[in-house]
């Protein structure tokens, strides 16, 4: 993890899946199998992340297309619809802890979102967290903004979006390429593979 101290920050970057919001995958799986009448292994062993999905998440490819792509690569005939539901269960709630993290923490900087999502999961979670989401100054969504993690040009994009010299932001991201990212870019990282990861980077940075 970054070294953190007091005074070495002046705002937060989170990401949002597993950082502040818990994601089960399974949950799509078995709510897609259901509606197909087949196997959950069967899904899992077809479904990959490839060049449709991060075209969704970028905002170039629309859900219809999106789901269009799934139904072909998983061999289900089930509507978009039975996608689209099983695509928001994947929200299992939020993190532990991190209720309690994010307005502590915004007593004493901003706090800022960035995301790698879609419009459907933006959708939901916006409502569903509303709450939790509140925290944030400002939420920097790869549907939105067209540049996705880990490429240089999403991190500079939102560095210059919170205007604060690169150093002086720290990224959370569970993903250890993301961080590698950041940390290339300049900013200061925390790697998120625990609950307490969180906490404790705050305590680090004296809040």
């Amino acid at each position: 993890m970054t070294a953190l101290s007091p005074g070495s920050a002046d705002a937060l970057l989170f990401d949002l899946g597993r950082v502040v919001l818990d994601i089960d995958f399974s949950r799509a799986i078995a709510c897609w199998a259901g509606h197909a009448g087949c196997a959950p292994e069967t899904i899992v062993a077809r479904y990959v992340r490839d060049e449709a999905y991060r075209l969704h998440e970028v905002g170039k490819l629309s859900d219809a297309a999106y789901f269009e792509t799934l139904r072909t690569a998983l061999g289900i005939a089930i509507s978009d619809d039975q996608f689209l539901e099983g695509w928001n269960a994947i929200f299992a709630g939020a993190m532990p802890d991190i209720a309690h993290h994010l307005p502590r923490a915004a007593r004493h900087m901003p706090l800022y979102a960035f995301s790698n999502t879609n419009a459907p999961h933006v959708e939901y979670f916006s409502k569903e967290f509303a709450g939790l989401l509140g925290h944030f100054r400002e939420m920097y969504l790869s549907s939105s903004i067209g540049l996705r993690k880990p490429d240089a040009a999403a991190f500079d994009h939102v560095v210059r979006a919170i205007g604060l010299p690169v150093g002086r932001v720290v990224f959370f991201d569970d993903l250890a390429e993301n961080v590698e990212a950041a940390r290339a870019r300049g900013l200061q990282a925390v790697h998120v593979t625990t609950a307490a990861d969180v906490g404790n980077a705050l305590k680090a940075l004296g809040i």
